[in-house]
Order: structure tokens, then C-alpha cells, then sequence
């Protein structure tokens, strides 16, 4: 006697992806050991799942935002650097961090800039570990929606990004201003000492801070 066997689909399922949109919003790119590591980490985590996706036709693709102002962060509901979306979805739902000297550095604060901390089984990583990301691509490829819980509604810039952004525009400013009075300005007409005096942005075809 032939039995009918009825698969249960689960309402957690969605229908494969034909593009899977991974994004990585950073303070800095270049500076920021934990940025840069983070986005070395999703180039490892996409070379892996790579395969899998061509062979369902899923294209993965990937946005690097740099945010360097309080209005551009407000405007990507930006909360800590670096910050990892995959399809909109936030890859940590929990906000953790820690002193980042990298970005202190950058900013000049006197009270420092923190970056996030990733938690991923039961370990603390200052970068977006491989294996949190080749999981949750490895999701969505699958269908399947997050069974984590939702984030908590977005508040405003946080104050310790305003002070990054706050103190890295100071320090530019700072750094384009004449070092030495009006007499001296005049005369400093060699590399050096136009460095010395002017900053080291100004021309150096002439002499004087103009």
C-alpha cells in the first residue's frame, strides 16, 4: 500500500535570491585596522559561498560606504563602525565596543572613539569574523529569515560618533592654518620650512602660505 508523504514547508522560507547585498559602513578604510579587517573578512566569507550561489544564480554583491560626517551617519542610520548589512539586515543585532586606537587616532579626541566588538560563539572579535558572515549569507541564500531578535529602534547619532567627527574636523581645520605670523609667512619658501610654517598642504612652487 503506497503511503503519500506530505512535506511540511516551513513559513520561515523564502524563495532563493537572485542578489544577495552585502554592505560594510565604516569610519575609515585604510587607517582603521578593524574596518579594513572586517572587509578582508567578507572577501574571505565570499569566496567561500561563492559556489554555492552560482549554482543557484545568486549574485553577491558588495557596497562600502565610507561615513565621514554626522549627517551622512543619520542618514544610514549609522550607530558604530564598522557596521556589516546583509539585504538591510544589520549582521549584529546587539551593539558592543570597545577603545579603538586606529580611529582615536584619527579623530584626536581626548576621550578617545570606541569601535564595535563582534560576539560569535562564545568569542570576542574586533572584526567581523568569517564564520558570522558565511553563515548569515549562507541564510539568505537558503531562504531562510533571521530568527534573531529585532534591533531596537535607531536613537540619533550616538555621542561617540559625534566626537569623532566632531574632532577629525578640527584637527583638518587645524591643520590647513598658518603655524607662524604674517612677517614670517612671507619668507619661508623652502619645502621644509613652508612645512614647518604653512602645513604641509600648501603648494610648494611658491613662497608663502597661499
Amino acid at each position: 500500500m503506497q503511503q503519500k508523504i506530505r512535506t511540511a514547508v516551513s513559513s520561515e522560507m523564502s524563495p532563493t535570491p537572485s542578489d544577495i547585498d552585502i554592505e560594510l559602513l565604516a569610519l575609515d578604510l585604510t587607517s582603521c585596522t578593524r574596518c579594513a579587517g572586517t572587509l578582508e573578512n567578507i572577501e574571505k566569507a565570499i569566496e567561500i559561498v561563492r559556489p554555492a550561489a552560482e549554482a543557484v544564480g545568486t549574485r553577491l554583491n558588495v557596497t562600502r560606504i565610507i561615513i565621514d560626517s554626522e549627517a551622512q551617519a543619520a542618514r544610514h542610520r549609522f550607530i558604530s563602525s564598522p557596521t556589516v548589512r546583509v539585504n538591510g539586515i544589520d549582521l549584529a543585532f546587539e551593539t558592543r565596543e570597545s577603545r579603538c586606537d586606529s580611529c582615536t587616532t584619527l579623530s584626536g579626541s581626548d576621550e578617545g572613539t570606541s569601535c564595535r566588538i563582534w560576539h560569535y560563539r562564545g568569542e570576542e572579535y574586533t572584526e567581523a569574523p568569517v564564520g558570522l558572515v558565511v553563515e548569515s549569507l549562507l541564510r539568505v541564500l537558503a531562504g531562510q529569515r533571521s530568527t534573531e531578535t529585532a534591533p531596537v529602534a535607531y536613537e540619533g547619532v550616538p555621542d561617540n560618533l559625534r566626537r569623532f567627527f566632531a574632532g577629525k574636523a578640527a584637527g583638518q581645520g587645524s591643520a590647513s592654518q598658518p603655524r607662524c605670523d604674517e612677517s614670517e609667512q612671507s619668507t619661508c619658501c623652502q619645502p621644509q620650512a613652508k612645512a614647518e610654517c604653512c602645513g604641509p598642504s600648501v603648494e610648494e612652487n611658491s613662497c608663502g602660505c597661499r
